[in-house]
């Protein structure tokens, strides 16, 4: 549960802190006030990509914390944390995440540094947000199966079988290289065995170019490096003075003054340790300057090895990646000769190869057209329960007509065939959502929908249906229920769930039908809504609106988006303003209408 949220210098806000309670509640405002910007503020701390656009103009950081409240039966979460050594406090744990203009962001749970995906991942056993553009998802066929795994609890299962499918791939591709002729076989043997004797043959090691051509920079400039050390030598000990011979004449002459003034102790001290020092310093010095020799020869034995070196370089790289900067220079090369030994033992090995190669492809055959069998079943028993779910959940939303449909056929005979199964990367099966929306009619794909209205509440339905934790099947009665005084609406390990102007397309007795579920479902969970309309607003426990305004900051005028918690009166002018765009007597009474049949026991 979100308890509190700050945001400072995100988009026009410049600083606001909401101190919120659980059940329902709504954030209303004029259009452009700047509702979207709480909803992407709380989706940048949920995990969403963010750039350095989302900073208020003039500011060097926008930052989005919040204090959570983790419930002990939200056991994914804990376990997260567990496994990352991340304690919460009286179950509440303060998560903030920043954003600098020069483009670095930061992102803490309890002062523990974590990654964005990290951050998502998280945050997503807590949130579930809904946002505009959401409906374009459930069009899209491809998601239908996900949406269907996830309620029928397979999403393992799924990944399991999309990891078998990928090794088969792996498999049968390896086969198919086997059965390149002999000829394409010899050529690529030869040039394999060229490559690993040329590196062989180099004799490359890890480091060695960098350390040639320092090398080759001290050969090179031996002239400049001469003249310099020289330059020393000459000021340390070779010319007269040198800095030895005034050190020893310094010392000599103090030891004659300290033993007239004992006082001057402490100075003979230190100009005995400057002179061994100086001694000590001339002397290996004089081993480097002697040492010193230019060798022509040598210079040209370092560039010849850098060029061959070079040469390797350019032209060997691992076949995996083509991407050079995922290795030193040296390892490259390396890497390249492995895969090419391993490529020739492969290639050597042809027949044997084969044999394994048929038997491991024929037992991954079977295992996977065992578990795609068991996926399949499991999948249209989900289908079944996800269908009478959703049907009966839209009911309540003003559609009681609607038949929904969570279809689960065997793939087209187009697709890969094993073992005499039709298959794909994550099943044999192919799901998709289909809607009947009024009595008599066909079901027909949900991309057929005309009204945005419909969609919203099939979304709105999927939604509160997929965040079923414990009992998908208790979460569908619930959800369903008529009993409003229900406080387990839905059983959900995601405490929050946030829509974004859910009722796009809708008004009327529909948005009644909303309003009164959205309400229901905030018995048992903290529910956030964006919405323009007053029949689903009145159904709220808190009210929250969202305005612009202008301020004057020292320098200039800004605009700035603030939010304020209303209260009863505040709550019935802004409920005659959605009504009527005004604060008239009509559309007061309107309000108070509204809010006596509505918030009642509120």
């Amino acid at each position: 549960m979100l308890e509190e949220l700050s945001v400072r210098n995100f988009a026009l806000i410049d600083s606001l802190t909401l101190n919120l309670e659980s059940g329902f509640s709504v954030l209303t405002g004029e259009t452009g006030a700047g509702k979207s910007i709480i909803v992407g503020s709380l989706s940048f701390l949920l995990g969403a990509k963010a750039d350095t656009e989302v900073i208020r103009s003039g500011c060097d950081e926008a930052a989005v914390s919040a204090l959570v409240f983790v419930e002990g039966k939200n056991k994914d979460a804990l376990e997260w944390l567990s496994a990352r050594d991340i304690a919460a406090d009286d179950s509440r744990l303060v998560i903030r995440r920043t954003v600098k203009s020069s483009g670095r962001s930061s992102i803490y749970i309890q002062n523990v540094p974590v990654t964005r995906g990290d951050l998502a991942e998280f945050m997503g056993f807590l949130f579930d947000l809904h946002g505009q553009h959401n409906h374009e998802s459930l069009l899209r066929k491809e998601t239908h199966r996900l949406y269907l795994d996830r309620f029928a609890g397979l999403e393992d299962e799924a990944a399991a079988f999309h990891r078998v499918f990928t090794e088969l791939a792996e498999k049968r591709k390896a086969q198919e290289a086997l059965f390149t002729s002999e000829r394409d076989r010899d050529a690529r043997l030869q040039i394999l065995n060229y490559a690993v004797e040329e590196i062989t043959k180099a004799a490359v090691k890890n480091g060695e170019i960098k350390e040639l051509e320092a090398e080759a920079q001290l050969l090179g400039d031996f002239e400049k490096l001469s003249e310099h050390a020289n330059t020393a030598a000459s000021a340390l000990f070779d010319d007269d003075p040198a800095l030895l011979s005034l050190a020893r004449r310094s010392k000599h002459a103090l030891e004659n003054a300290a033993g007239i003034d004992t006082s001057l102790a402490p100075l003979l001290k230190r100009i005995e340790d400057l002179y061994y020092e100086a001694e000590d310093l001339a002397s290996e010095f004089r081993s480097y300057r002697d040492a010193l020799s230019y060798d022509p020869q040598r210079l040209e034995e370092v560039e010849e090895r850098l060029s061959l070196l070079y040469k390797l370089k350019k032209k060997y790289r691992p076949a995996e990646t083509k991407q050079v900067d995922l290795f030193s220079d040296e390892e490259g090369i390396l890497a390249y000769k492995a895969e090419a030994e391993a490529e020739i033992q492969n290639l050597s090995a042809t027949e044997e190869n084969r044999d394994k190669l048929k038997a491991a492809i024929s037992a991954l055959e079977k295992e996977l057209a065992a578990k795609a069998q068991v996926l399949s079943a499991k999948r249209a028993e989900g289908g079944k329960r996800l269908g009478a779910g959703i049907t009966k959940i839209l009911s309540s939303l003003g559609m009681p007509s609607a038949v929904f449909s969570a279809e689960v056929r065997a793939k087209a005979a187009h697709a890969e065939k094993t073992a005499n199964i039709v298959i794909g990367p994550w099943g044999a099966d192919d799901v998709e959502f289909m809607i009947s929306a009024n009595k008599g009619e066909p079901l027909k794909e949900l991309a057929r929908i005309a009204s945005g209205g419909e969609l919203s509440r099939v979304m709105l339905a999927i939604k509160t249906i997929l965040c079923g934790a414990s009992s998908a099947d208790t979460a569908i009665a619930n959800a369903a229920s008529a009993d409003a005084a229900s406080t387990d609406a839905v059983s959900t390990d995601a405490a929050t769930l946030v829509f974004d102007e859910i009722d796009t397309g809708i008004g009327g007795e529909v948005a009644l039908s909303v309003g009164e579920y959205l309400a229901r479902i905030g018995k048992g969970k903290q529910i956030f809504c964006v919405t323009h309309l007053a029949s689903i607003a009145v159904r709220a426990d808190n009210h929250l609106r969202v305005e612009k305004k202008v301020i004057y900051d020292g320098t200039a005028e800004r605009t700035v988006t603030g939010v304020s918690l209303l209260d009863s009166q505040q709550r019935r002018q802004e409920i005659a303003r959605m009504l009527a765009g005004d604060k008239g007597s009509a559309a007061l009474a309107h309000a108070d209408e509204l809010l006596a049949k509505y918030s009642a026991g509120r």
